[in-house]
């Protein structure tokens, strides 16, 4: 059994899969050794471990971790990754992009793969049937571009996500919501559709914390994934067991 951390800005996510299948996900405000404790109490056939974190993790759960397992790494621009990673700037590109992307092409190996993460920024990644991730975009989530209209004018109110939103808004409030979310719709289906132009067979799966709200609202066909960057961990992690 594998263990998988995510440690992002806000909240930490831990994964535990058996063998290729998740069989607890855990979220926590701050990761903590006691809640490492816990589980590997709970699934003492847990033996290898990878951690993929965006700041400075304590040294104390490292060292932790390494005194409970057999083989720990911690995911950085040198670990060796089951692609070919043709990004230029390799050092700047997030964790979780790479995670998610190489989670992707676990599923469809040998297959061209968009991924559309819809989190705090909404990150376009593209694998192509060569096993060879050239990069993507980034470009604001649903709630910065919330705040943002906010923030940056004197009268626009902080408004959050509606179901209810129209093309044409008869008020600000809803030429607001109808302008982020539609925005965002006519983003993302444009973006799919001048790929699927070029790679005729891309797929194309949506994750983070917005996907499933936009999930039925694209047009184009796509598969939902919450956990994509767990398995591109744990694929990063057994990959680099068996080498």
């Amino acid at each position: 059994m594998n263990l998988t951390i995510d440690i992002g800005n806000t909240r930490s996510k831990i994964a535990v899969f058996k063998k290729h299948e998740i069989i607890e996900v855990i979220a926590e405000d701050e990761l903590s050794q006691s809640v490492l404790q816990n589980v590997l109490l709970k699934y003492a056939e847990i033996k290898s471990a990878i951690v993929s974190t965006v700041k400075n993790i304590d040294p104390k759960i490292i060292s932790f971790l390494k005194s409970k397992l057999d083989y720990f790494i911690e995911l950085n621009e040198d670990t060796d990754i089951p692609i070919e990673n043709l990004y230029k700037t390799k050092g700047t590109l997030g964790k979780d992009r790479l995670a998610t992307i190489i989670g992707a092409n676990n599923i469809f190996p040998g297959t061209s793969v968009l991924v559309i993460d819809m989190g705090t920024a909404i990150t376009f990644d593209f694998i192509n049937n060569k096993n060879q991730y050239s990069g993507g975009t980034i470009s604001p989530g649903m709630e910065m571009r919330f705040k943002a209209l906010n923030q940056y004018t004197g009268k626009l109110p902080l408004l959050t996500k509606n179901e209810e939103y129209r093309i044409i808004a008869d008020n600000t409030e809803n030429a607001i919501i109808s302008g982020v979310q539609n925005g965002i719709i006519f983003e993302t289906d444009s973006y799919i559709n001048t790929l699927k132009s070029k790679y005729e067979d891309l797929k194309i799966f949506l994750t983070g914390g917005d996907a499933i709200f936009f999930d039925k609202k694209l047009k184009n066909t796509i598969f939902v994934n919450l956990n994509l960057n767990f398995t591109g961990l744990n694929r990063i992690l057994e990959y680099n067991i068996r080498k």
